[in-house]
């Protein structure tokens, strides 16, 4: 048998693809041309450039330099692009030339021009329209389009691709004037049978060529093959060409050009991210840009004094950075004030409007911030910080200009949960909504840059940027929408783009839950909202090495001394008690406890008289009991106690303690202060065993056995004031 020539398959592929008619050869790429208009360069329009250079598309730009004079993509306009249209064809002479024209700002290539040519030739048709499953503008003239055996069948102007010869004739009788709708003066003509049929006109009825948004949302999903992405119509099963977020789908096309055509894949991640980069390495810090960082402090909020530490520590050239602080709150004026007076004077310039100074609200605030970059030439960035936002990444602003992007978040989340300072989508009413990559960026399993529909908390505004697209003031202002929403929304209203990027580790941001401002240090009382924020401030740094290198110290039988706590938590609660100052007067009648009869009476201030007994259980479950349970195996404690509290002896006061017994399983004993720097003498001597701890160190725990074996006595304190936390517990 002779084997079949490859021309005879071709034929019969042909033949079976378009019987009784002619086997057409494909029209090579260099045929096709894109025609696009943008009157501006904006983000999408740059998108849209990317993913067509992406697959070596031919692209002529219409309109450069003319001011847009076609309305808005929600009320009929579009006139303009046809007027350019025309114009721009009636230099072009090729009869084979192809012509693609296509919206720009919020369009995306999905595949090149040899798959686009492909489809659009098999479809047998001189110009092929993208297709939508909703008529507009006027729902009248639904009755005259032609019904589709499957698929859309009503026509959508941003998207059509065909020969230059019916290209013309088809926009050969406009006369209308910019803003008239192009929508209508297409639909008009496919409506029309003669005209139609003249122009061999059709529609992409299947998104084969491309897939408009509106209306189709629950139809198109991404599909990751083969180190691409594509936007699949599940309805129809077709993988379009061309991508576009027509009508009220701006926020979704965004969502998609995160991917398509190959922004981030699982086989590569985001290929897109190191493009386009502002590198600050091996400049010299004069040359820096120079950043104002609005400063928002609007709410009473835990860890002020670690926030302004933080801004501090910030690797950027301090006579680079302006600040501008915003402070609602007069219970942090003192924070603010300190860090002004020590490190105020480091940066360029500072502008601080207070609680009693200017009369500005938080959102006029936010405004003022923007404006005052906006008219400080000098300004090429405005850095805005809520002061909830724990940056511990020191080089956040140096990665985040680094990115050269016109809005950019850093992805910060609160501790042990989902919420983070971005939205992944919108819903219809323009709050949250997940999309679904949302956890998957928030749990870093997808890394990147991401444009997203919101941002809050702490991102980074380029000064061009709001001297160009972003020049109205109140940017923050809505009679409906917070600060933040209203913000968001006026930037996508003018098109720019807004970005989160979780290439790096950040940091976290509080919660602002339950905090209370009675105290002298409310940090102490952050236990519950904000875990680990209180053990990085007061729990011990080596606190974690006991468990893997045994740091417990025995220095008597059965007594055991470890590290717990930091110097600043020792005297956070030696000044709390001391700010409380209700001591007892170390008598046996005592009515703060259970019968009212203290059989070994110190001078002392329960943890309750302060409001800290549940913190002060947490602490003992979440530090003491895994230690407990590691050096008395077998024993296992919920850390129950009746008696919790700070002793202060004084040798005029009550020097020392006579020996006895803890009413407790064990006892934990905290120094809160040092010995020979804060006072002298002092101690604990086990008597049974006849051993002396006599030099506690500031921060350190001892554990002991409450009863029956550890008979103790407090050592006489000689001078100065020594301070100790006990805790009795399981008693």
């Amino acid at each position: 048998m002779q084997p079949v020539s490859l021309l005879v398959l071709c034929g019969l592929s042909c033949l079976a693809l378009f019987p009784a008619t002619r086997c057409e050869q494909l029209s090579p790429p260099e045929d096709l041309l894109v025609l696009t208009v943008a009157t501006a360069e904006t983000d999408g329009f740059k998108r849209f450039l990317r993913s067509a250079k992406h697959f070596n598309y031919t692209v002529k730009v219409l309109g450069r330099g003319e001011k847009w004079r076609g309305g808005d993509y929600m009320a009929p306009g579009g006139g303009q692009r046809i007027r350019l249209l025309k114009e721009s064809l009636e230099e072009m002479k090729e009869q084979e030339k192809i012509i693609l024209f296509v919206d720009s700002y919020d369009v995306v290539f999905a595949s090149g021009p040899k798959e686009l040519l492909k489809k659009f030739q098999q479809t047998k048709h001189s110009v092929v329209f993208s297709s939508e499953t909703l008529i507009w503008p006027n729902r009248h003239l639904e009755d005259k389009h032609p019904h589709v055996r499957e698929g859309n069948r009503f026509l959508g102007s941003g998207g059509f691709i065909g020969y230059l010869p019916k290209v013309k004739e088809m926009v050969a009788d406009w006369t209308g004037e910019d803003d008239d709708s192009d929508q209508l003066f297409f639909t008009n003509i496919y409506i029309n049978p003669e005209k139609r049929k003249s122009i061999n006109i059709t529609l992409d009825s299947k998104c084969r060529l491309f897939q408009n948004l509106h209306g189709a949302l629950d139809e198109v999903v991404l599909k990751f093959e083969d180190s691409r992405v594509r936007a699949r119509n599940v309805l129809y099963d077709t993988l379009a060409v061309v991508v576009h977020g027509n009508g009220p789908t701006k926020l979704q096309v965004n969502y998609l050009g995160n991917y398509i055509p190959k922004v981030w894949t699982f086989e590569s991640g985001c290929t897109v991210c190191h493009q386009d980069l502002r590198p600050l390495t091996g400049i010299q810090e004069s040359e820096f840009p120079l950043v104002m960082i609005g400063i928002f402090i609007q709410q009473p909020t835990p860890f002020v004094t670690v926030f302004f530490e933080r801004l501090l520590n910030l690797q950027y050239p301090k006579n680079r950075l302006k600040l501008f602080i915003y402070n609602q709150e007069s219970h942090h004026q003192k924070q603010v004030d300190s860090f002004l007076k020590s490190h105020g004077g480091l940066y360029q310039d500072v502008k601080l409007v207070g609680p009693e100074g200017e009369d500005t609200d938080s959102v006029s605030s936010r405004n003022l911030g923007l404006d005052i970059c906006r008219q400080d030439k000098e300004c090429e960035y405005f850095f805005s910080l809520d002061v909830e936002v724990v940056l511990k990444n020191k080089d956040t602003l140096k990665i985040l200009i680094e990115q050269n992007l016109p809005i950019v978040a850093p992805m910060i989340t609160r501790a042990g949960r989902l919420w983070s300072n971005f939205w992944g989508a919108l819903s219809a009413d323009g709050y949250y909504a997940r999309s679904e990559d949302y956890v998957d960026i928030v749990q870093a399993h997808r890394v990147g840059v991401w444009n997203v529909p919101y941002i809050s908390s702490v991102y980074l505004v380029k000064a061009d940027v709001l001297r160009s697209e972003l020049t109205d003031f109140g940017l923050y202002s809505s009679d409906t929408q917070d600060a933040d929403m209203a913000f968001c929304s006026n930037v996508f209203s003018k098109g720019v783009f807004m970005y989160v990027t979780n290439m790096h580790s950040f940091g976290r941001i509080l919660s602002l839950e339950n905090y209370q401002t009675q105290h002298l240090h409310n940090d102490l009382w952050q236990m519950f909202e904000n875990p680990v924020d209180f053990e990085e401030r007061y729990i011990h740094e080596n606190y974690s090495l006991i468990m893997r290198n045994k740091l417990i110290e025995t220095p008597c039988p059965d007594v055991y001394w470890f590290p717990l706590f930091t110097d600043l938590a020792c005297d956070h609660f030696v000044e709390e008690m001391e700010h409380f100052g209700k001591w007892s007067g170390g008598g046996t009648v005592d009515t703060r406890i259970q019968g009212g009869y203290e059989n070994v009476p110190t001078i002392d201030i329960h943890m309750n008289q302060v409001g800290y007994e549940k913190e002060w259980h947490k602490l003992l479950l979440d530090y003491i009991a895994p230690i407990t349970e590691k050096i008395f195996p077998g024993y296992y404690t919920k850390a129950q106690f009746d008696l919790a509290f700070v002793v202060r002896y004084k040798p005029d006061e009550q020097p020392s303690l006579r020996p006895h017994h803890d009413a407790s399983t064990f006892t934990v004993n905290v120094a809160l202060n040092q010995v020979g720097l804060d006072y002298q003498g002092g101690g604990c001597r086990f008597i049974r065993y006849n051993c002396s701890v006599k030099a506690p160190r500031k921060g350190w725990a001892l554990m002991h056995p409450g009863r029956l074996t550890h008979y103790h006595e407090g050592l006489p304190t000689t001078g100065g004031v020594r301070y100790i936390a006990v805790s009795f517990i399981d008693p």
